[in-house]
């Protein structure tokens, strides 16, 4: 007669959850795109012998690199991945305040949330810089260098509204980061918000660990 196969412990199974997955949140996707964006803005529009543009890249990176080392230090510390998916957040925010120092530091329009072509951005669902790239192009062959859809047009209101609606490559490219930065830090809120209340509701590495000492000792060790 065959000895019964050992007994084994579920919690202790489960004291290392699944963890590293962040290819698959869309944050990290993101997030990633974002950093794709800006290498590719700063090389074009940024001078490499400005501060701004390694302090821009690098803001970028973080924010992905943040989102990727909180998920794989999630398996042994919640509090870790709460800690660097904010961390990721508050960078993705510093790289949003340079992409609007420079619109406004150049006198270029920052679109409002309003704005129709933030929403056509969000709905093309870009996963490459090359595809957001493309846009941009697509945008302003059909805007035009002086505005906003169909031929250009000399305004007969004022030369205000007429400055409003000038766009350059760089003001579109600028513009298109910052729906995206926007994309991400949202994504990134709800992300924090959850994590912080899975780890309200259920704690973390310490607490699993005596969860499974104390059925361990309530069930005895297997033999």
């Amino acid at each position: 007669m065959k000895d019964p196969p050992p007994r084994t412990s579920h919690p202790v199974d489960g004291l290392i959850p699944a963890h590293g997955g962040y290819r698959k949140l869309k944050s990290f996707q993101v997030a990633q795109l974002c950093f794709d964006v800006t290498v590719r803005f700063c090389d074009r529009y940024v001078d490499k012998r400005d501060r701004t543009h390694d302090q821009m890249v690098q803001a970028a990176r973080s924010g992905k690199q943040n989102i990727a080392e909180g998920s794989k230090a999630s398996g042994t510390s919640k509090k870790t991945e709460l800690k660097l998916t904010n961390v990721a957040r508050a960078s993705l925010e510093e790289l949003r305040l340079d992409y609007e120092d420079y619109l406004r530091k150049r006198g270029l329009e920052q679109w409002s949330r309003q704005d129709s072509r933030r929403d056509e951005l969000i709905a093309k669902r870009c996963a490459t810089a090359e595809e957001v790239a493309d846009w941009v192009r697509e945008l302003h062959g059909r805007h035009g260098q002086n505005g906003h859809c169909g031929p250009s047009t000399k305004s007969t209101t004022s030369t205000k509204s007429t400055k409003s609606t000038r766009s350059t490559y760089r003001e579109l490219a600028a513009n298109a980061a910052l729906v995206l930065i926007a994309v991400a830090c949202s994504l990134l809120d709800r992300q924090i918000a959850s994590l912080a209340a899975a780890f309200v509701e259920n704690g973390g590495f310490t607490e699993r660990l005596y969860r499974v000492r104390s059925h361990r000792r309530g069930h005895g060790s297997p033999r």
